[in-house]
């Protein structure tokens, strides 16, 4: 969506001319012209204005000589324009402070227009559905669906269906009043994060929880894209989040009951530690099986995660992409990654623009993510103009030409309405999403924390802040319908009810749980005992498996033309194997990869050159010498049941080995492998060897099979690449690891 101001700085009659040519050819004029003049055209069909006026305005300075002031119509042109494109700049979505100048350039008077302008009629109300009305109602209307509670940033995208479906959503739907029955439904959640907050301040005062407080309306929005997302057949649900608000979506998302995370606070848990020492109470995943409002069921997962903020996002969408494999048939609309970030960390950690540059990659597609910001504006002590250069913590999202919703934390509407475009944003078009929630943090970074001594303006303001259920009831008292007021009133009762019934501990049902089938899997697998370590198990496969898998991998398509180069090597391994019963090591690699298959089970593979090999030696995929065209070499061997699925990653060691522990964490039954370009390039991917492969299982019981091939020799290529570093992976397998 581009800005005319070049055209509206041109003479009418140059305009006029324009038009005429839209008249005889409309493909002949820029997309953004086309789409002026169709609205034109249209109110021109139309005849009259709204209020039986004739459409064409008699004061105008410039009219050309079909009775239109061209130059004042673009001018109202650019102003739509205008509020799509920066709209979000001066949006009111702070519910603490005002926004910073971003020099918008939304003033009347950079359109052409003086205060005398608005009352005047206009064509282009027809292009945001008004019909031909005055400039004052068409900025109102641009003021609401732009620039009030929510500012959308999508200007940079390029699919003009997409563009199409969000103006669509943000001038017609966004502005209908929401049902009361979705109110009762934000109020019941708002309620039970702001009572879980409440009743552990009274509870457990000064112990370290990292709290919601001051970003509640996140439990409503989570659960209205649960909710949406199941009426769109999706099935399950992968999040993965930080500390930040995390036992609070643990008990009033996936209902885990307060006795069950309070026993974790006073150490009364009954943790399994057969096999580890466990984690602290805001690092440990969960699972529960939801029933929606529309009686839909949805499994939820949240995935543990580590310290290491945004650590666990490739984790999740690599956990998601094995689900969709193993369960749904590889269909990605019914599965649904939920990443939900901290300002500070996504705007700062590398590893969110690893895992965005994954989104619409073969290897690592999973049909879109939702990501959710929980934008408190400063990073432990960290303000936000220290934290970034970017206008917004979430402006990488353009480079994937994802939209943000920027929305205020304190409406606990627009930030549900939020949470529903991007659901079915994601359904609809299998792409990320953001949705930048703006609220505050009541307390320091943790309880125990004083954030006076870093930011005492700010938190003198939140100080006197009501929280976000104060602010809604109160909205709903002072302009809801009678029956919304009546709706406050008893909701503001059973607050205080339910606060009290939690405080005199009255027991909760934990929501039923049924073991999905890769669950069932891994709980067939027993733990390691010293007698396992005494002798390798047989692992031999008959001679006549090998020769039917040797023989299917030398063996080509009829159609396929291979370079003369690989030819003569797959002669040559044959010769090797025919005459002298002898296998090089990519055949052997190979071979082994076959039998897995012919046992029924899939095997993937990632990494930099995974398909050729860095050494130009496994030439698993070969390409065609006159259509460029793949094969797999291992696609072809009669009767094996598994898939052999190989990709090339993109230069990256951090995400992409996260990706592949996830997607070994969700099934059992393949195996999954990760090469590094070079040994020594497993230092990029430490956090994930260190926080997650190493320690998982004892941190959160948690098994993984992934395994790591990390190339390296005395081959003259330098220092780096002659070490994999394998004493530090041999003191990581100490205790049966």
């Amino acid at each position: 969506m581009k800005d005319l101001q070049y055209i509206t700085n041109s003479s009418p009659s140059f305009i006029e001319g324009l038009y005429q040519d839209f008249v005889k050819d409309p493909q002949s004029v820029d997309p953004e012209f086309k789409k002026f003049f169709e609205g034109f055209d249209f109110a021109i069909s139309q005849g009259r204005n709204g209020n039986g006026q004739p459409v064409v305005s008699k004061e105008t300075g410039f009219k050309t000589s079909d009775g239109v002031d061209w130059k004042k119509e673009l001018g109202a042109y650019r102003l739509i324009l205008g509020y799509r494109n920066k709209g979000h700049l001066i949006a009111l979505t702070n519910p603490i402070r005002p926004r910073k100048d971003r020099g918008a350039n939304l003033d009347l008077g950079f359109f052409g227009f003086t205060e005398e302008d608005l009352d005047k009629s206009f064509f282009a109300g027809n292009l945001i559905g008004l019909g031909t009305t005055s400039l004052r109602n068409i900025l109102s209307h641009l003021q609401k669906c732009y620039a009030n509670h929510v500012g959308i940033e999508f200007k940079y995208i390029s699919d003009q269906k997409k563009v199409d479906w969000l103006t669509a959503e943000m001038e017609k739907k966004f502005i209908e009043p929401l049902p009361l029955q979705k109110k009762q439904r934000i109020l019941e959640k708002l309620n039970e994060g702001v009572m879980f907050e409440k009743f552990l301040h009274t509870k457990y005062i000064g112990q370290k929880r990292f709290s919601l407080e001051g970003g509640e309306t996140t439990i409503p929005a989570l659960d209205a894209i649960i909710n949406m997302a199941a009426e769109y057949d999706v099935h399950e649900v992968v999040m993965g989040m930080a500390h930040r608000g995390r036992l609070n979506i643990l008990a009033n998302i996936l209902g885990k009951t307060y006795e069950q995370i309070f026993s974790e606070f006073e150490g009364t848990a009954k943790l399994d530690q057969t096999m580890g020492s466990g984690d602290v109470k805001y690092h440990l995943g969960y699972g529960s099986e939801l029933t929606t409002p529309s009686d839909k069921k949805v499994h939820v997962k949240l995935m543990p995660n580590p310290s290491h903020l945004e650590a666990v996002d490739p984790v999740v969408v690599g956990f998601s992409r094995a689900k969709a494999d193993v369960m749904y048939g590889s269909d990605f609309d019914k599965i649904l990654p939920i990443l939900i970030h901290g300002d500070a960390s996504v705007a700062g950690q590398g590893i969110v623009y690893e895992v965005l540059q994954m989104c619409d990659l073969d290897g690592y597609y999973t049909g879109g993510t939702i990501h959710f910001v929980i934008n408190n504006q400063i990073g432990f002590t960290t303000d936000f103009d220290e934290a970034r250069s970017s206008d917004y913590c979430t402006s990488l999202a353009a480079a994937m030409h994802a939209p943000v919703l920027h929305v205020n934390g304190d409406d606990p509407e627009a930030t549900v309405k939020c949470a529903e475009i991007a659901t079915r944003y994601r359904q609809e078009f299998n792409s990320d999403i953001f949705v930048d929630m703006v609220c505050y943090r009541r307390h320091g970074h943790n309880e125990g924390d004083d954030p006076k001594f870093t930011q005492p303006k700010l938190y003198a303001l939140i100080d006197k802040h009501p929280n976000p259920r104060e602010v809604y009831t109160q909205f709903l008292m002072e302009n809801g319908e009678s029956d919304a007021r009546e709706l406050a009133k008893e909701m503001e009762k059973k607050f205080w009810n339910d606060l009290q019934e939690r405080l005199d501990e009255v027991k909760q049902k934990p929501l039923p749980y049924t073991y999905q089938q890769p669950e069932m899997w891994w709980r067939s697998l027993r733990r390691a005992t010293p007698a396992d370590f005494d002798q390798s198990p047989v692992t031999a496969i008959s001679e006549a498996g090998l020769r039917n898998i040797f023989n299917a991998m030398m063996a080509l398509p009829e159609t396929f033309t291979p370079l003369k180069k690989i030819e003569k090597l797959l002669q040559d391994k044959q010769k090797l194997f025919q005459e002298e019963e002898k296998l090089d090591w990519s055949s052997g690699e190979l071979l082994a990869y076959g039998s897995i298959l012919l046992d029924g089970k899939d095997v993937r593979m990632s990494g930099q050159d995974v398909r050729r090999g860095t050494f130009s030696h496994r030439h698993a995929v070969l390409r065609d010498e006159k259509t460029d065209e793949s094969y797999n070499r291992l696609s072809r061997i009669p009767e094996a049941k598994g898939a052999f699925r190989i990709y090339n990653s993109l230069l990256s060691e951090y995400g992409v080995l996260g990706f592949e522990y996830g997607y070994a964490l969700a099934n059992p039954n393949a195996l999954v492998l990760w090469e590094a370009q070079f040994g020594d390039f497993s230092n990029g991917a430490q956090t994930i060897i260190d926080q997650f492969i190493v320690a998982g299982e004892q941190k959160w019981q948690r098994m993984a099979g992934l395994v790591l091939l990390l190339p390296h020799g005395y081959e003259g290529q330098g220092p780096e690449h002659s070490s994999a570093r394998m004493e530090r992976f041999l003191q990581m397998c100490a205790e049966l690891n």
